[in-house]
């Protein structure tokens, strides 16, 4: 090493330099490329882990196998020429609700054939059993994917060349191990309501051994144990019982959650393991933890282990072996861990005293990070082509390529065969020999059903909502249909009953598709391991499934089936019960295949949507089985709800003699008794001059048959397996596919703005070193531009005595004990800890974001409590990126500013201020691109850095609040956060940030420290000193000294809670010594001084920075663009409409004028209705997602009132509505043959218009107060449909239960809804009854004409009727209406100007759900807490 330190004078030939590289990477390379013995007990290494606390246990493991002969599971994977190519540029058009239907453009730009990015160039290298790669690479280097390479995850890539070995075998081969070779990829996807327990508990269950170790008596026993084992691995035993959680769902911590998805890569006891930064927030100890794990298991059992870390530690970088350097995808160095360095050094880049290695090796080629060795700055490489030429050259990678022959070596083959051997071993004798699963698949299904009831008894909320409702849903539909006569005016009405029953459980079923995207990741990932058969998964839901199902129908059928009076028969009941069974079932098992068969969300609600719409059409209750039309009938013959209906009615009506009664018999009244002289009319199947009819003729003019009961429930059944073996064919093609993410998005109406960004590939000019070079020279005067425009505080901040308590089911728990601390400003505080020590909690309270629990302590500003205005003058920015996915930076940034700075700033001023921290967080290349998903949108980096600048627009004026704004990023990236909030404070900002494993020179960066031990107890506060000196004589003083080369940060940590605790309890030592006295005082002292002087920032009183007309205003503005922008939402919306207009339109083409095409007019408005559960169904989650954005960050800065937010979301929705509704009406109106003068047409398009208005505010109002999207979708059928039930269609209002008739019916707005638009479209019809229709009977005294013979009834109760043939004097025929409005007149609706009156209230509901959504928002909307 000495010579290398002796090139620093510039001159001296590079050959010296060569030699002594050549000699290093011999020593090194000799060191490696040692095989390893067979056997591996005779030759002991020693481990670099040789400390790690489980490490006895790991040996045991290993001592056992080899006592049972088990074969090693040995691998190794070797690459050469490795080439990726993915599809997509690096910047993508969002189209908006307009532009896409620029047809010629999408044309021209559709015929240019995709740019294939190359992602990886040429890589190569070898990883042996027992040997552990780093990986090293900025993001979008291409880390994770030469990950996925060696993983053998090849699924979404164009495509990929060169040679990949695992063992001897290749890739194709080697697909039938993947639970061997796995991949722990960067996010966590569980099911945020098992506990921890529950989720190892399945894991382990899915990889026991099919021969047992000899110690294990059984495979319980086993599964405990491993279990056991990892949890304890990563020190996470004590959150067996606590739900896994998510952002959503309160559970373990981010640092837990992350160690939860490493244990269960783990359990897979795969031989080829790539970690993709997998100590993302872990703090520094356990992330060293968690190497020394990997470590041990690689050296002990033989694993190849490929990790990739950002901002690893030298603790950590120095537990590898290789380690590999990508950037843009070249491989710019590969070789031996300690030759890395001194290389790099040797083309003259230096790296700092105590700096992190890692983070020195990925900076070489970023001009603001790298330095130069004097004398070198002419002739250093200084681009990623330019070192990886150098690296070509070199003699390590001469070195490094004699291992590529290994997988041809003996050693290799002999590993692969025993590695098959062993895999065989383990694996059930059921099992198929090229299954890679492990256990048989009856126990398979078994783990999958308890873990389905695992997560309903997790979830219980959403469960006895669905079951409350049910039962709720019940008893309405019940005293609806109550005690049906059993004659004929009961005929429709026990339709009705029987046609909901099938109804509701259908629409319940609708939530699995929402489902099925909520588990389909978790699945991918399991598969990927290769858990279990995808088909077990679909089998145990079904499984599952049974006695819910059962109960649900049982609680569902029970009171319905008894309160409508059906047939009072055991038979018949259970028969009604096992048929809506069957139907439920199947229609269950629809929705689950629909979900399963759809690669979004979007696609499969629009679906589902249809679905409903026309199963519900084709039942045969709404167009009778004869009347179908040819076109569309077919739907009926696949409709399992069709089989279903025909089943019940015929159950119900066989055997029954029904007599007619009131309008249905004529002539009928005072003095008209004999029924020899009176005939039926109206009812379907009764024979001419007929005065009653049996059950069989009535199921007959329906073209059913009671013979088909049985037929049809197995035919259910039948449809049913055929749902269910879809599920499963289509949920085993679920994959964790790549494609391409990681591109920007570019708003089309912005498309001039950012030509930048969106050149062609070709036309680029090569990146030339200069240009970086010429902004660091031009960057002196700017700084100092910006730095006369940044905002100056002058307030101190101080909190005293602060305990946090929450209730838990085990009793109160303290989050923080007695916390006190200053931030001033200019100070630059860092909050540490390890992970649970409650240091995001103490930020929330601190920044008044709690909502829960209770806080004693004061915190306060100036020596004052703290104004109405503190929230949004303190900046907070939170760990989670929070933003509206469709804004774009800039805009999100101007948002913020108009609407948090004084309101007495002026608007040119504000953005002025925005310019200036766009260029000084230098996002100005992206301030137009969409800030998207995680898919496609801006990169983790990118985000943070606009979370930041959201906060640094707003002008904070009392101190800004980071939580681990450097967590997931890499080490580049992270020191240009903390560098810039350096800056920060040096312009006289008071910064206070939690940080989770600051390196070296980013610890250097801070001022002062509060350390947290669990529990929130402090450790220490005050002081860290120039390069950590006051800290580290601190803890020097209590005999745990920092060791020279260790960085401070990592060491305190371990000291308070990691391995070099001592079991001292560091919270009394701190308590007892002098320092803590001294920060007594010296807080005292502050809060009076501060106290007697006039405060720093002067509180205008005002809770909002902005009056509500102007957050109205900009909140309004934001909502249309985000919509604007939404097209897959937009088109949803319309395709639905469309749909379902042509849909019903065609249904119903062209209405005759008969009785029974009255019935078929009713119904063709009352479908009109049902576009609105597919509709509400799309625009809940959008709602729900832009209120959880609210909830969770703006609400809490105080950037706008609730208020505002909701009339933002409601006027962005009009626009799309009144399309809608032209695009409905246009489509169904005239279809069906409705009046066409411009009167009554008019007035239906206004009743649909604001009924669009009417719905959308019913969905938004469920949406508002809702906790989740399943939520709202589990209450929706039960507000639907008791406004369904109850508006005097599926029951006339005469025959409603005077119970409801009084006020459910008249506060109904879909009873004014099927009024005004019923007598728009058939007032003053004229009618002509079909000749089936008529009442045919003879006059009782011969020679009497019909005229005579009917005067008292034409007088009394067939005043509306109609005699055809008044002078006959036998064969009178009666038909039963003489034009529409005498129809109306049966239903309530006497007059025409009823028509315009409901068309009124309807447009008042309007209002009132509107009205309604505020209200809900309102009640929804929580006061944070204070401390008291």
């Amino acid at each position: 090493m000495a010579a290398s330190h002796s090139r620093n004078a510039p001159g001296v030939g590079i050959g010296s330099g060569e030699g002594i590289m050549r000699t290093l990477s011999r020593t090194f390379s000799r060191r490696t490329n040692e095989p390893a013995s067979d056997d591996s007990s005779s030759e002991v290494s020693i481990s670099k882990a040789e400390n790690w606390k489980m490490m006895p246990e790991v040996k045991g493991f290993r001592e056992q196998d080899e006592k049972d002969n088990v074969k090693g599971r040995r691998l190794g994977v070797t690459w050469k020429d490795l080439t990726v190519k993915g599809v997509g540029a690096d910047a993508a058009f969002n189209e908006n609700v307009l532009s896409q239907f620029n047809i010629p453009g999408l044309i021209k730009e559709g015929r240019q054939p995709a740019p294939l990015k190359t992602i990886i160039d040429s890589s190569h290298g070898c990883v042996k059993p027992g040997e552990m790669l780093l990986v090293l690479g900025r993001p979008g280097a291409g880390c994770t994917t030469l990950l996925k390479m060696l993983a053998n995850r090849r699924l979404g890539y164009a495509e990929v060349s060169g040679d990949v070995k695992f063992g001897s075998m290749d890739a194709k081969e080697a697909q039938n191990f993947r639970g061997d070779i796995v991949m722990n990829t960067e996010e966590e996807l569980f099911f945020p309501t098992l506990t921890v327990g529950q989720t190892m508990d399945f894991a382990t269950r899915m990889k026991i051994p099919f021969h047992l170790p000899s110690t294990h008596q059984n495979a319980e026993e086993y599964q405990r144990t491993s279990r056991d084992f990892l949890l304890k691995s990563m020190g996470i035993e004590h959150t067996f019982d606590t739900k896994v959680g998510n952002e959503y769902v309160r559970g373990v911590s981010g640092g837990e959650r992350k160690r939860v998805s490493i244990i269960e890569t783990l359990v897979t006891r795969g031989s080829v393991f790539c970690w993709d930064n997998s100590t993302r927030g872990l703090d520094a100890s356990t992330a060293l933890e968690y190497t020394r794990c990997v470590r041990a298991l690689t050296d002990v059992m033989g694993l190849s282990s490929i990790v990739t870390l950002y901002q690893a530690g030298n603790g950590i970088y120095d537990l590898f072996d290789k380690v590999l350097v990508l950037d843009e995808g070249k491989e710019i160095y590969y070789g031996p861990l300690e030759a890395g360095r001194p290389y790099m050094e040797s083309l003259g880049f230096v790296c700092g005293q105590g700096a992190n290695v890692a983070d020195f090796l990925t900076g070489v080629t970023v001009p603001t990070e790298r330095r130069v060795k004097p004398g070198y700055e002419d002739r250093f490489p200084r681009t990623a082509d330019a070192i990886r030429e150098e690296y070509e050259r070199s003699p390590t990678k001469a070195d490094m390529e004699s291992e590529y022959n290994y997988p041809e070596t003996d050693m290799a083959k002999q590993y692969t065969s025993d590695f098959r051997e062993a895999v065989q071993w383990g694996k059930h004798k059921s099992l198929p020999k090229k299954s890679p699963l492990t256990v048989s698949f009856s126990t398979q299904v078994r783990a999958a059903v308890i873990r389905q009831y695992q997560l309903l008894w997790g979830d219980k909320a959403t469960f006895i909502i669905k079951q409350g409702s049910t039962v709720i849903q019940a008893l309405i539909a019940g005293s609806l249909f109550y005690n049906a006569p059993p004659n004929s005016s009961g005929l429709f009405v026990k339709g009705g009953a029987v046609f909901f029953a099938l109804l509701y459980n259908s629409l319940l079923a609708m939530s699995e598709v929402t489902d099925s995207f909520s588990a389909r990741p978790v699945l991918a990932k399991h598969r990927g391991f290769a858990l279990y058969h995808p088909a077990a998964y679909c089998i145990a839901q079904i499984a599952a499934d049974i006695p819910i199902l059962i109960f649900q129908v049982t609680i569902f059928t029970i009171p319905l089936y008894w309160m409508v009076g059906l047939k009072a028969t055991a038979a018949a009941f259970f028969t009604f019960w096992v048929v809506v069974l069957a139907v439920t079932f199947c229609i269950t098992a629809l929705f689950r295949a629909v979900g399963a068969g759809f690669a979004t969300f979007d696609g499969a609600s629009k679906v589902s949507g249809l679905l409903v719409t026309a199963l519900i059409m084709y039942t045969g209750y709404m167009i009778p089985r004869p009347r179908m039309h040819p076109w569309l009938g077919w739907i009926y013959w696949v409709d399992p709800l069709a089989y279903g209906f025909e089943a019940l009615l015929s159950n119900e009506f066989h055997d029954q003699q029904i007599p007619c009664v009131n309008t249905n018999l004529v002539p009928n009244g005072p003095g008209y008794t004999d029924l020899a002289y009176q005939a039926c009319t109206g009812v379907t199947g009764a024979l001419s001059g007929a005065s009653s009819l049996t059950g069989d003729e009535y199921l007959r003019g329906l073209e059913y048959s009671h013979s088909h009961v049985w037929r049809n429930f197995g035919i259910v059944w039948a449809w049913w397996v055929l749902f269910a073996g879809l599920t499963i064919i289509y949920t085993s093609r679920w994959n964790q596919a790549a494609g391409n993410s990681g591109f920007l998005l570019i708003p089309r109406e912005k498309a001039k703005m950012v030509k930048h960004l969106t050149q062609d590939v070709e036309s680029q000019s090569p990146p030339s070193s200069s240009s970086s070079e010429k902004t660091k020279v031009g960057g002196e005067d700017d700084e100092a531009n910006v730095d006369s425009q940044l905002v100056r505080n002058t307030s101190v901040f101080t909190w005293k005595n602060l305990y946090y308590t929450v209730k838990t089911q085990s009793g109160d728990r303290v989050l923080l004990d007695n916390v006190q601390g200053w931030v001033k400003p200019g100070m630059l505080g860092a909050l540490m800890g390890s992970s649970g020590a409650g240091k995001t909690t103490l930020l929330d309270v601190l920044a008044q974001r709690k909502t829960d629990g209770t806080i004693k302590g004061s915190i306060m500003v100036d020596g004052r409590p703290l104004p109405v205005s503190f929230q949004r003058s303190a900046g907070y920015c939170e760990q989670l990126d929070i933003h509206e996915p469709l804004a774009t930076v800039r805009e999100a940034l101007e948002f913020s500013a108009l609407l948090r700075q004084n309101r007495e700033t002026p608007r040119e001023e504000k953005l002025a201020y925005v310019q200036v921290i766009i260029d000084l967080l230098e996002m100005k290349d992206i301030e137009d691109c969409m800030i998207g998903t995680s898919s496609a949108g801006l990169s983790v980096e990118q985000r943070k850095r606009l979370t930041i600048g959201v906060e640094l627009v707003s002008k904070p004026s009392i101190l800004i609040f980071l939580d681990e704004p450097t967590s997931g990023l890499d080490g580049q990236a992270a020191y240009n956060t903390v560098r810039f909030l350096r800056k920060l404070a040096d312009v006289g900002q008071a910064v206070l940030v939690t940080i989770h494993q600051p390196s070296a020179q980013l610890f250097a960066q801070f001022d002062t420290l509060l350390l947290l031990a669990r529990g929130g107890k402090t450790v220490y506060f005050g002081d860290i000193g120039s390069n950590a000196q006051t800290i580290k004589e601190y803890f020097g003083r209590y005999d745990a000294p920092c060791p020279e080369a260790s960085n401070p940060a990592e060491h305190m940590i371990d000291v308070v809670s990691g391995t070099l605790s001592q079991g001292r309890d560091w919270n009394r030592v701190w308590l007892d010594s002098p320092e803590h006295a001294t920060v007594e005082n010296e807080l005292d002292r502050l809060i009076e001084d501060a106290a007697s002087k006039p405060p720093g920032t002067l509180d205008d009183g005002r809770e909002f920075a902005t009056s509500l007309w102007e957050q109205t205003k900009l909140v309004t503005a934001r909502m249309n663009t985000a919509l604007y922008r939404n097209t897959d939402y937009a088109n949803n919306k319309f395709a639905l409409h469309i749909f379902s207009a042509l849909f019903n339109g065609f249904s119903f083409w062209m209405i005759g004028d008969t009785v029974a095409d009255l019935q078929l007019r009713l119904f063709t408005v009352f479908n009109f209705i049902f576009v609105a559960p597919g509709v509400i169904a799309q625009l809940q989650p959008v709602f729900i997602e832009r209120r959880d954005i609210y909830e969770a960050r703006e609400k809490k800065s105080k950037m706008y009132h609730w208020s505002s937010f909701v009339t933002g979301l409601i006027v962005s929705e009009l626009p799309y509505l009144v399309v809608c509704a032209v695009l409905y009406f246009v489509c169904w109106y005239y279809t069906v043959g409705f009046p066409t003068d411009s009167a009554r047409a008019g007035g239906v398009f206004f009743v649909m218009l604001f009924y669009e208005f009417v719905y959308t505010g019913i969905g938004q109002a469920i949406a508002a107060y809702a906790p989740n999207a399943v939520f709202a979708s589990l209450v929706n059928p039960l507000c639907i449909g008791i406004l369904v039930s109850f508006c005097g269609v599926l029951v006339p209002y005469a025959q409603l239960s005077v119970f409801w008739r009084y006020w459910l019916y008249w506060l109904n707005p879909f009873n004014y809804l099927m009024g005004s638009l019923l007598t728009f479209t058939s007032y003053g019809v004229e009618v002509n009854c079909g000749e089936d229709e008529f009442a045919i009977f003879d006059t009782p005294t011969a020679g009497q004409t019909c005229r005579n013979y009917l005067a008292d009834y034409m007088q009394g109760m067939g005043a509306r009727s109609n005699l055809v043939n008044p002078d006959a004097t036998s064969g009178c025929k009666v038909c039963q209406y003489r034009n529409g409005s005498d129809y109306l007149y049966a239903i309530n609706l006497e007059d025409y100007y009823y028509g315009w009156r409901d068309a009124a209230i309807v447009a008042l509901f309007a209002l009132s759900t509107y009205g309604c959504v505020y209200l809900l928002m309102r009640l929804r909307t929580k006061q944070s807490k204070k401390a008291e």
